[in-house]
């Protein structure tokens, strides 16, 4: 199959793009995509969907304090977002400034941390901070809310962009799916016998990249890291024995599950991943799959077409612009049950 950039653009208004985040978390609406059946629910209602013996898979990455802004040695001005925590004092990170900074330089961020510049990485940076960055992000560095929420990250986004179950600090954006749930849906969940187990993906600031090529077999994915663990491999294998299903909350959590598969069974441990999912990808683990609205010609949307199946997903969209569903990461959510080959 062909793909192009054009199959997965759409046009959407720019008010449903959610700029601030529903009351309760679980009020959001969701709507549910089985082959070409359709139904329009609240996620507070996903249980009716699950059966006792499923596994749910959550992503348990914590949003990293990654956007710092501060002043180069000439006096420009600069902005930081840290992609990736490195060994020691190191990140990796986008460095957004009218000159690009030189190796040796340094960066006065937020006028109280001095930055060494170590050189290029790709697209990245280097840099030395001095000390550890995860606690010094955390005192210093700002929320980093998608570009697409036109406001400065505020008190209650401290709370409401981080899952309810996170504890792994390493992302520069948030798995959002994870936004919509509880701990009293959480706690409901468990109750009717589904299962819950955990993955670490740390987002990279590159989940925001645009694809920038028309003919997507040219696109190269960032990498991202992730930790599947072993409890979580013998509770997939345990789901399976009796019938259950794996529902993947998030695109992250499906990248970890179907990245660890490529070589046939689950791959235990730490892992890097540029899994580039598109419509014809031959999933090993997940049959079901949570995830929010995403952006026109992403590789999210992508992916989403490849579980739901990209006619079925297209009308789905057109059917939720139609009926004003609100769009991104503090937007609403899809349940997507995988499309077998017909």
């Amino acid at each position: 199959m062909s793909l192009t950039l054009a199959d997965f653009d759409y046009a959407l208004p720019p008010e449903l793009i959610a700029q601030t985040p529903l009351p309760q978390r679980s009020s959001s609406r969701l709507l549910v995509l089985d082959g070409d059946s359709r139904s329009d629910a609240v996620f507070v209602d996903l249980p009716r969907w699950l059966r006792g013996g499923d596994l749910l898979v959550m992503n348990d990455s914590r949003v990293l304090h990654a956007r710092l802004l501060g002043y180069k040695d000439s006096g420009g001005q600069v902005e930081i977002l840290v992609e990736r925590l490195l060994d020691g004092s190191e990140v990796l990170a986008q460095v957004r400034a009218s000159k690009s900074p030189q190796p040796g330089s340094r960066l006065r961020l937020e006028d109280a941390l001095d930055v060494e510049v170590l050189g290029r990485a790709g697209e990245f940076y280097r840099l030395r901070f001095p000390g550890n960055p995860a606690g010094l992000l955390e005192r210093h560095g700002r929320l980093p809310l998608p570009p697409y929420i036109e406001r400065k990250a505020a008190a209650p986004d401290e709370l409401r962009y981080q899952t309810v179950y996170a504890r792994e600090s390493g992302s520069a954006a948030a798995p959002t799916a994870g936004l919509h749930f509880d701990q009293d849906l959480l706690a409901a969940i468990r109750e009717m016998g589904v299962g819950i187990a955990w993955v670490t993906l740390h987002v990279g600031a590159g989940t925001f990249q645009p694809v920038r090529v028309n003919d997507l077999a040219e696109h190269r994915m960032h990498t991202e890291r992730y930790v599947l663990p072993q409890a979580t491999v013998d509770a997939i294998a345990a789901a399976r024995a009796r019938g259950g299903r794996i529902v993947a909350v998030g695109t992250t959590s499906l990248r970890v599950l179907e990245s660890a598969a490529l070589e046939g069974s689950l791959k235990v441990g730490a892992g890097e991943t540029a899994l580039f999912v598109t419509p014809g990808f031959e999933f090993k683990v997940v049959d079901l799959l949570v995830t929010n609205f995403h952006l026109p010609k992403s590789t999210l949307l992508m992916l989403a077409s490849a579980v739901g199946g990209m006619d079925a997903v297209r009308a789905a969209y057109r059917h939720a612009i139609a009926a004003r569903y609100r769009f991104f990461s503090y937007g609403d959510a899809m349940l997507l049950h995988r499309r077998r080959p017909e």
